[in-house]
Order: C-alpha cells, then structure tokens, then sequence
C-alpha cells in the first residue's frame, strides 16, 4: 500500500506541475453571426483521468489513464426565439477494456421554442430532469464527477446516460422566475413485440417532473451552475419524480453557492432520492439513496477543497447486503477559473457486507473547457 500510495502522490504532482506550466486560457467566446436573428457557436470540453481503483477481489489496484469525457459543443440560434443545443461525446475513451476507437455518440441534441418566460416547448434527446445532480452541468461540480446515487436510472430504463429521447416543457414563473419547472415525456422502456399478436411498443410513456425554488438570485438554462465560484449567490429546493407503469423516483435536492470574504464561496448540496423500479424494472431494487456534498472556494488562492458522503440503503433483505457507503476528499484547482482545472480526489467505499473488503480509489483529474 505505501508503494502505491508513493506511486499515487508522484502522478498527481506530475500533473500539478503540468498544469502550473500551462498559461491562462482566454475568456472569449467565438460567435458565428449569419444575421440578427441566426447565429452559431463551438465548444468543446475534455476531462483526462488518472485513476486507481482497488479491486475488490484480489485487494490491488486498476491502473487507468483515460479521457473520462471528450465533447464537441454547438449552440445556437436559427430563429427569433428557436435555439438549440447539440453535444458529441466519447465517454471513458481508452479506459479497460481499452477500445480507442469507439467513436463519437450524440450526448444531447436539444432544440427549444420560448414562446414566453413561463413556457418553453423542448424536444430531441435531453436531460431527464429527476435530480439537481443529474441536471449540474459536468464540468462545475464540487468534487470530482456526479454521483452514482443520481445515476441508478440510467442503463435499467434504457437511457444515454442520464438522457432520453422526447419532449419537455420548460418554464420560469413568479415575479422572478424564481419558480422552475420542467415537465418530459419521453421513450422510456418500449414494450417487446409479440409474435402474431402485436408489433410491441404499446406501452405509456417515461414521465418525468421536476421542481426547483430559487430563494436568492435564479437560474435561467438547460444545465445547472453548480459552483459559480463567487460570483453567484444561490440559494434552491429542487424536487422531481420520475414514472413509467410501476416504475417510480423520487427526489429532493437542497443546493447553494454563497459569496464570502472577498472572492470566496461557500458551496455544497444534500440529496435523497429513492428509487422502486418494482416488477417493471427489476434492476432497480427498492431504494433509498443519499448524497451530501461541501465545497469552500478560496478565490485567492484559486483553490478549492471539498468532502463528499454518500449511501445507498436498499430495501429488500438479501442473503448479502448491497448497502454502502461512500466518502471521500479532495480539491480544485482553478488555472483559469473552468477554462483549465486540475481536480485531485480520494475515495473509499465501504460495503456494509462484512464479506466485502472497503476499497480505496484515488483520481487525478485535468479539465480543459471552451464554450
């Protein structure tokens, strides 16, 4: 372990130095204007992971330097209140089984309709919007990736990830706007055809509604902030709930980022969701599921620390118990500001199975991101 654990400092101090090295990244953004009313911009986000994960079975570690995520971003206007949003990705190229030509899927690809504030008409393959977590945008979290508690749904009910083909409604109400709400439709699991009966298909829709107060200043987008690095002071309660037949989740999320001092944040969020995916989907066992994380930005420092506790607690007795806990520590560096970060994080993940060892995982993380 000591041998490891050298070999683990002396990555994450090659990658700090590599990072120090590289100069600040420019702020600007690149519009292609073709009129008043029609425009077009580019992006792109990459996150590179060193990672250790002890294994479970023989106590030693998996090796992996991969891209956790490689995206292509395009936004844009085409019309006088019609945009969309479209995004390529090449999720965990190179991790084992490494497999570096995969090639690129379409992560989302949105397109929207503000007919007012209060209503907006979304359709194409988007967010499911059951969680806070599910909606952060990824290249802002505290630590270093999204929770697995906010992930349960994703291969049982047939999603992209945390997507869905669709439409939603998407709106901002009250004086402010400070009330979100958003309101999909989309495939969910379709039913199987039978043979000289039916072509399949016959089955009602995913159903999926999502609530979120703002208190203090609000949110206007298709992803969430998550940290704003204190220049945002947020204050929100989200709830959602997610159904298909006698499939449900529930979810509810308490989130903040608070300017402090002079340039600092105080950040951090506490959800439960609980999962019964019931008869319907049987690899969603009944559920409930808890993540809290802190974050404190030091702004002068371009530094920011973090710790994080999860746990999921299952419902159906077993002859072994899936119950665990996850917590872990870590901290962001920000060369320019999410332009260029470098995120160190350890993880331990402690089963309640006596019968199974807890485990260690530390990562080192560099993000670069333009859009």
């Amino acid at each position: 372990m000591a041998t490891r654990t050298k070999r683990t400092l002396a990555t994450m101090a090659l990658a700090t130095v590599a990072v120090l090295l590289v100069p600040a990244m420019a702020q600007a953004q690149a519009v292609i204007n073709v009129s008043d009313t029609v425009n077009v911009k580019f992006g792109m986000q990459i996150q590179s992971w060193a990672d250790f994960q002890q294994d479970t079975l023989s106590n030693g570690y998996m090796d992996n330097l991969y891209i956790r995520r490689v995206r292509l971003l395009m936004a844009g206007q085409v019309a006088p209140d019609v945009t969309f949003f479209f995004v390529t990705d090449n999720p965990n190229l190179g991790k084992t089984p490494k497999a570096l030509g995969t090639g690129l899927i379409v992560q989302d690809a949105m397109m929207s309709w503000k007919i007012s504030n209060a209503f907006r008409l979304e359709g194409g393959l988007l967010i499911v919007p059951l969680s806070h977590e599910g909606l952060q945008s990824t290249v802002a979290y505290f630590s270093l990736d999204i929770s697995p508690t906010a992930t349960v749904f994703s291969g049982p009910t047939q999603a992209s990830g945390l997507r869905d083909t669709g439409f939603q409604a998407r709106g901002y109400l009250l004086d402010r706007g400070q009330l979100e709400y958003r309101v999909m439709a989309s495939q969910g699991i379709r039913s199987a055809a039978v043979a000289n009966v039916d072509g399949g298909s016959r089955n009602s829709f995913r159903t999926t509604v999502f609530l979120n107060y703002n208190f203090l200043e609000t949110e206007d987008g298709y992803v969430l902030k998550g940290t704003n690095l204190g220049t945002r002071k947020v204050l929100s309660l989200s709830g959602g709930w997610d159904s298909q037949k006698s499939y449900n989740a529930y979810d509810g999320n308490l989130f903040w980022t608070l300017p402090v001092a002079k340039g600092d944040e105080f950040g951090g969020n506490a959800q439960w969701t609980h999962y019964d995916g019931q008869a319907w989907i049987p690899t969603i066992p009944q559920q409930n599921d808890y993540v809290v994380q802190v974050a404190y930005l030091l702004g002068g420092a371009k530094t920011q620390p973090f710790a994080k506790y999860e746990a999921q607690k299952f419902s159906v007795a077993s002859p072994v118990s899936k119950d665990l806990k996850r917590w872990g520590a870590g901290l962001n560096y920000y060369v320019s500001k999410q332009n260029l970060k470098l995120t160190a994080q350890y993880l331990r993940v402690v089963p309640d199975a006596s019968t199974i060892p807890a485990t260690n995982e530390f990562t080192v993380q560099l993000q670069l991101f333009y859009f």
